[in-house]
C-alpha cells in the first residue's frame, strides 16, 4: 500500500536517525507544519509504520518502493561551449575548488548510500576509466556521442532505469542534494530573475510539470540531477524505444523527448535554493565561480597562449568556440582590457588530421601569405601539432561573389599568390586526387554509375591535353572558395586555411573557385580576366576551364566515395557532377578543333 507524501517524509526521517525525533523537529526536518507532522505520525501508527516514535520493520518495508537503486552519471559530450579546455580533456574532470567534478560527485552519491553508479562516456572515454578501480563504478561506452544527442546515453542504459538519478558530469553542488529514498520522479529547477534563455518550466497541481519552453522570465528552469521513479523509467523506456531509430529523434536532448510526451510522463518540480546547483556553460562562468581556476588549470593550450603572446593566464578572458567537429575546432578568445583589449582564434587540430594534412607546408604556406600580405590575421602555428593562433576580426563577413568590387579583389590576391617565387613541399593535382578517391570508391564494390567510365576516359584525354599546355606549377591555396575569405569592414580581405596549400597547375585555384562559387560560364570568364588583369586568350581560358572541369570530377569522385562510407553529400555531389560533365565535351572540342 502507498504511503502519502507527508507519511514518506516523516519515515525518511526517522530511518535515517534511528532515535525518538519530537515533532518540532520533525516539522524542521521535513519542511512540514507541526498540524502536519502530527497527521502525519497519527496515520503511520495506525498502519503500524510507527510505534513510540520509532520506525516500525512494517515501516522500513513500506518505505521500501522509494529507495534509490542506481544512478547513471552522463560524461559522453564534447562539452563543446567549454572551449579550449574540453580540446585537452573532458570538462567533468576539471579540478574546481580542489576537487575533480565527477569525482565530487561520486563521492555525494556514496555519502547518501547510493553505489550503484553507471558512467556513460564517449568523448575522450580513456580519461575516465580510472573512476572504475578508484570508486568502484560501472563504466559505459558511448560510440555515438558525436552523431546522437544524449539520448543515446539514456538509450545504452534504459534497462538499469529503475528509481535511478540522472546527472551530468560537469555539475557541481555545494550542498548534497542525493538522498537514499525519493517519493516521487523530479527536475531539479531554481528561479530565474526576470529574462532568461533557459528550459522555462510551468507546473500544475501537487507541482507537476505540464510545459517546458526555451526561453522565458522570472520562471523555475531546469538546472541540475534529475530523479526517474520506476513508474516515470517505465514508461520512458517505452517511448525512447519506440521512438529512438526515428530519423528526427537523433539530435533530440532526452528532456526533449520527454517534453514530447509530459502528458504521459508524471514529473514534479524541485526547486533549490540559489548557489546550491552549479552548471558552467563557458570558462568564463567557471572562473566566476572559482577565482583561482584559471591559475590552477593544467592546460598546454592556455600555456601556448602564453607563451606566443606574452600575457598571463588570467589576462585570458571571453572564450567561446567558433568552429566544432572531428576535424579542426576553433574558439575565441581575449587578452586584455580597455583600449588594449585584443581579439583571438586559437585552432586545435583534429584526431587523426595529422595523417592528412602537412602541418609545416600549411605553416610555410600561412609564413608566405603573411609576407604577401594575403593574410593579416595569422600569428603563429605550431609545425609539429598543428595547432595555431590568428587574430579575430569581429564582424567579418565572407567574400560577396556577386560583388564586382570584391571578386576583382580576390582575383587578384590569387593572381599574386601563383606570381611569387616561393616553393612548399606538399603537391596537390585533381586527377591523382581523383584517382585515390576511385580507390577508395572501388573498396566498396564494382562502381556502376551509369556513365562513369565513359566520363573517366574523357578526363583522362582532358588531363593529357592539359599537361601538354606546359604552364607551370605554383604555389597555390587549393581550397579557393568563399568562404574561406574574411572581408573587414574596411574593405581589407585576408585568405585564410592553408591546411591544402601546395604546388599546384596554375589553374588549379580556378576551378576550385569557379565549382564552388557555383560561377555561370559568364561570371566564371569575368573573373578569370580579373586574374590576368586583362582579357584572357582563348588558350589561356581552354587551360584554366580544363581544370574547372578536373575540379569538378574529382569532387564528385570524393562525393560517391564518402556517400559509400554513409555520410551524404547532399546537393554537392550533382553541382561537383554538373561542372565536369556540363564542360567536359566543350573543353575537350576546344583542344581538339581550336577556336571557332
Amino acid at each position: 500500500m502507498a504511503v502519502t507524501k507527508n507519511e514518506f517524509l516523516v519515515l525518511r526521517e526517522l530511518k535515517s536517525t534511528h532515535e525518538v525525533v519530537s515533532q518540532r523537529k520533525l516539522s524542521q526536518l521535513t519542511g512540514l507544519s507541526l498540524g502536519s507532522v502530527n497527521a502525519a505520525l497519527k496515520s503511520c501508527e495506525t498502519a503500524g509504520y510507527v510505534a513510540d516514535g520509532l520506525l516500525t520493520q512494517v515501516g522500513i518495508e513500506a518505505l521500501e518502493p522509494y529507495k534509490v537503486n542506481n544512478a547513471i552519471i552522463m560524461a559522453a559530450g564534447l562539452s563543446s561551449r567549454f572551449a579550449p579546455i574540453s580540446y585537452e580533456r573532458p570538462k567533468g574532470l576539471l579540478r574546481v575548488r580542489g576537487e575533480v567534478l565527477i569525482e565530487r560527485q561520486i563521492k555525494q552519491l556514496k555519502e547518501a548510500g547510493i553505489s550503484d553508479i553507471t558512467i556513460v562516456v564517449g568523448y575522450k572515454k580513456e580519461y575516465f576509466l580510472y573512476l572504475r578501480s578508484k570508486y568502484k563504478v560501472n563504466i559505459v561506452v558511448n560510440s555515438e556521442y558525436a552523431v546522437r544527442n544524449n539520448n543515446s546515453t539514456l538509450w545504452l542504459v534504459r534497462n538499469k532505469l529503475s528509481n535511478t538519478y540522472i546527472c551530468s558530469s560537469d555539475d557541481y553542488f555545494t550542498q548534497n542534494p542525493f538522498e537514499a529514498y525519493v517519493y516521487e520522479a523530479y527536475y531539479a529547477c531554481v528561479k530565474a530573475e526576470g529574462p532568461t534563455q533557459e528550459w522555462c518550466i510551468t507546473t500544475g497541481a501537487n507541482n507537476r510539470i505540464t510545459q517546458v519552453t526555451v526561453g522565458g522570465a522570472d520562471s523555475l528552469v531546469m538546472l541540475g540531477h534529475v530523479y526517474f521513479d520506476k513508474a516515470f523509467s517505465e514508461r520512458y523506456r517505452q517511448i525512447l524505444e519506440a521512438v529512438y531509430d526515428k530519423p528526427e529523434t537523433a539530435d533530440k536532448l532526452w528532456e526533449e523527448i520527454y517534453v514530447d510526451h509530459i502528458n504521459e510522463l508524471d514529473m514534479i518540480a524541485r526547486p533549490y535554493e540559489d548557489g546550491v546547483i552549479n552548471e558552467f556553460d563557458s570558462l568564463d562562468e567557471l572562473r566566476s565561480f572559482d577565482q583561482y581556476f584559471i591559475e590552477n588549470v593544467d592546460s598546454e593550450i592556455l600555456d601556448n597562449i602564453v607563451e606566443v603572446l606574452g600575457c598571463k593566464k588570467t589576462d585570458i578572458y571571453e572564450f567561446w568556440p567558433l568552429k566544432q567537429g572531428l576535424t579542426n575546432l576553433s574558439c575565441h578568445f581575449s587578452v586584455g582590457e580597455g583600449n588594449q583589449k585584443k581579439q583571438y582564434v586559437y585552432r586545435h587540430p583534429g584526431v587523426g588530421t595529422e595523417k592528412m594534412i602537412s602541418r609545416a607546408s600549411e605553416a610555410a604556406g600561412l609564413r608566405l601569405a603573411r609576407d604577401l600580405g594575403l593574410d593579416s590575421t595569422f600569428i603563429h602555428e605550431d609545425e609539429e601539432s598543428g595547432w595555431k593562433l590568428s587574430r579575430f576580426i569581429p564582424n567579418a563577413q565572407s567574400l560577396d561573389t556577386n560583388d564586382d568590387k570584391q571578386l576583382k579583389h580576390a582575383m587578384e590576391m590569387c593572381r599574386q599568390l601563383h606570381d611569387c617565387d616561393a616553393k612548399l613541399e606538399r603537391h596537390f593535382d585533381f586527377f591523382e586526387e581523383g584517382l585515390s578517391y576511385e580507390q577508395l570508391l572501388l573498396e566498396h564494390g564494382p562502381i556502376e554509375v551509369p556513365g562513369y567510365y565513359e566520363l573517366r576516359d574523357k578526363i583522362v584525354r582532358l588531363k593529357d591535353f592539359a599537361n601538354a599546355d606546359g604552364y607551370p606549377e605554383c604555389v597555390s591555396h587549393n581550397d579557393f572558395f568563399s568562404l574561406n575569405f574574411l572581408v573587414e569592414a574596411d574593405g581589407q580581405m585576408s585568405l585564410i586555411d592553408w591546411e591544402y596549400a601546395g604546388m599546384s597547375d596554375v589553374a588549379n585555384d580556378f576551378g576550385t573557385f569557379t565549382v564552388c562559387s557555383e560561377f555561370t560560364e559568364q561570371r566564371a570568364n569575368q573573373a578569370l580576366d580579373y586574374y590576368f588583369g586583362r582579357s584572357a586568350t582563348f588558350e589561356e581560358r581552354r587551360h584554366f576551364w580544363s581544370y574547372v572541369v578536373l575540379a569538378g570530377w574529382c569532387w564528385y569522385i570524393w562525393s560517391l566515395a564518402k556517400e559509400a562510407e554513409g555520410d551524404n553529400v547532399g546537393e554537392w555531389l550533382f553541382i561537383y557532377y554538373r561542372y565536369a560533365v556540363d564542360y567536359i565535351d566543350k573543353v575537350l572540342d576546344w583542344y581538339e578543333n581550336g577556336q571557332k
